[in-house]
């Protein structure tokens, strides 16, 4: 199939925002990897998307992926002209997100071209009202829908009125065979010797964007209180975000007997999953987040907060503990329980771990998400 992606923000130019941020968000990523991975089982791959940036290319091609950017103002015209010419032997529409643009794709494929459309939700604020606007009403006219989560779908039938027919709860998955895998001691050893961290301490990992909804006061009100009871435990933060906040975290860990180690960003996490003990995720709302089921697959007890896509991962995989997202003392009790119980670590490990490579592994998703792009009913999945 030649499937065209279409998505607000995609390679936008520049690595991080002013404010210090990464560019590349959650359903980036998302869209990277299928693209890849749609590719790499014989489909041809585009993406659709805005151009932000005066010095990026409106064409070019990215891992083999041909990569279009929109330019504003008419965004939905160019759309429109490159599925009459350019992109006219497109076989489906695959929409992450609402950009704006993609509405005239639609519009396009359903009443012209008679392609199906699927549109996948990465984030609750995606949830659209097809009573109010018209570009929600037509986001509601797409053949297929992907929710990640529960809540998602949820959503898509009350707010969305989409027929529970149309919709299908899918992960976007992570890769448990090549990336995210748990190791043996003497290789989690030899890993930190790499890095640099201590070899014999406990570390619990943050691993996110850092910004204030991941949960960031509640995590340095808990790491506080396990510091005190587990002083010999680590803290790895693991990720780029708001200057005040990293600067926040960092002051906070000289405080704390220099026991919170911050990376900044970094461009490939498996290893910090690998070197880790405890995963530590407070985050105040998610879809379904990426790095929880990357924390799961590569084996580590999970401590997040009781929130949407966290309660579709962390309890069917018997993976770890929810608790009340601003409740602090008690991701720190839930913290000092696991470290203190290495036996009890090895269970939710274990446990995630098998949960993992048979729910959770993108490479096993990959026939269902192109069966849904191609349009076929829920009784053929």
């Amino acid at each position: 199939m030649k499937i065209g992606i279409f998505i607000k923000n995609y390679a936008v130019g520049t690595r991080f925002d002013k404010s210090g941020v990464p560019n590349k968000s959650g359903a980036e990523f998302h869209a990277e990897n299928h693209a890849k991975l749609l590719i790499e089982d014989g489909n041809s791959v585009y993406v659709m998307t805005k151009k932000n940036r005066l010095e990026t290319k409106g064409r070019e091609r990215i891992d083999n992926i041909d990569v279009v950017r929109l330019h504003d103002p008419f965004r939905w015209l160019e759309c429109a002209i490159r599925l009459f010419s350019s992109h006219s032997n497109t076989d489906c529409i695959y929409i992450l997100g609402t950009p704006k643009f993609s509405v005239w794709a639609i519009l396009i494929a359903k009443y012209i071209q008679h392609i199906p459309t699927t549109l996948v939700l990465t984030s609750k604020v995606e949830i659209f009202d097809s009573s109010k606007g018209w570009r929600n009403k037509i986001f509601g006219q797409c053949d297929q829908y992907i929710a990640n989560s529960y809540e998602m779908a949820q959503g898509l039938r009350e707010r969305g009125k989409v027929p529970a027919e149309k919709i299908h709860i899918v992960p976007h998955g992570v890769d448990t065979i090549n990336r995210f895998f748990p190791v043996d001691p003497i290789k989690k050893e030899k890993l930190r010797e790499i890095y640099k961290l201590p070899t014999t301490c406990p570390i619990v990992l943050f691993c996110a964007r850092i910004v204030p909804n991941k949960g960031i006061k509640v995590m340095l009100q808990a790491w506080k209180i396990v510091h005190k009871q587990v002083p010999e435990a680590k803290l790895l933060v693991v990720g780029g975000g708001l200057k005040e906040l990293v600067s926040e975290i960092k002051i906070a860990g000289k405080q704390e007997d220099n026991s919170i180690i911050v990376t900044g960003e970094v461009d490939k996490t498996d290893d910090y999953y690998k070197m880790s003990d405890l995963y530590f995720f407070p985050s105040e709302f998610e879809g379904l987040s990426t790095t929880l089921m990357e924390a799961i697959s590569s084996g580590l007890p999970c401590v997040a907060s009781k929130i949407g896509g966290n309660e579709d991962l962390v309890p069917p995989s018997k993976s770890g503990v929810l608790v009340d997202k601003f409740d602090y003392q008690t991701f720190a009790k839930e913290i000092i329980r696991l470290l203190r119980d290495p036996k009890q670590r090895a269970i939710c490990g274990e446990s995630g771990r098998a949960y993992a490579t048979s729910h959770l592994d993108c490479h096993n998703l990959l026939k269902t998400l192109e069966i849904i792009l191609s349009n076929k009913t829920a009784k053929d999945l």
